[in-house]
């Protein structure tokens, strides 16, 4: 079977006579464009009236990014960040990645707070640790319960325990409280 992306689509239009898999080409290309010409612009969003030329070719230059758009500055996640998350999670408990970014690191998302989260305290699964409040030493001695929990049952993935099929991480976790001592707190 012949390869089609070998094919050029300028080749197969300007040849009028085409063997049965260049006419098979051809007809595709034909059913996308058409296809194309009925879905690809909307007139009730405007920014899609530029998406495709009228023959039903797509429009490289608007799936380009815009001249002049600046590009996101690279964050690195430095010992002073680190530091304010562990003090939001001794204030706010795990969870509270709002507050968290609101009150400590406004320039990184929920999301990014939760994922160093995730790596802090070296588990993937943060639902056994909602709203669970640590200073730095228990997040330490957590980071290395769960690295040890990983490394017995070859569930340390990524620097994260992560749980595994036969349920034997699960179990072991329930069976255990995370780790408190005199200066957390438990909510």
């Amino acid at each position: 079977m012949a390869d089609y992306t070998s094919v050029k689509t300028e080749e197969i239009e300007s040849n009028p006579v085409l063997n049965a898999e260049e006419q098979k080409l051809k007809d595709k290309q034909e059913w996308v464009k058409n296809f194309r010409l009925k879905f690809c612009v909307r007139p009730e969003f405007e920014i899609t009236k530029n998406m495709i030329h009228d023959d039903g070719t797509l429009n490289q230059d608007y799936f380009r990014p815009p001249k002049g758009l600046k590009k996101e500055e690279a964050r690195k996640w430095t010992d002073v960040e680190k530091s304010l998350l562990i003090q939001g999670i001794e204030q706010y408990g795990i969870g509270h990645f709002g507050e968290i970014s609101k009150e400590l690191l406004p320039k990184w998302s929920t999301n990014d707070l939760r994922v160093k989260c995730i790596r802090l305290i070296g588990r993937q699964n943060l639902q056994l640790y909602r709203d669970w409040k640590g200073n730095e030493d228990s997040i330490m001695k957590e980071y290395e319960r769960n690295k040890k929990i990983g490394l017995k049952y070859g569930a340390w993935k990524q620097g994260v325990l992560v749980y595994d099929d036969a349920g034997f991480v699960e179990k072991e976790l329930t069976g255990q409280e995370p780790i408190v001592s005199q200066d957390m707190e438990m909510d």
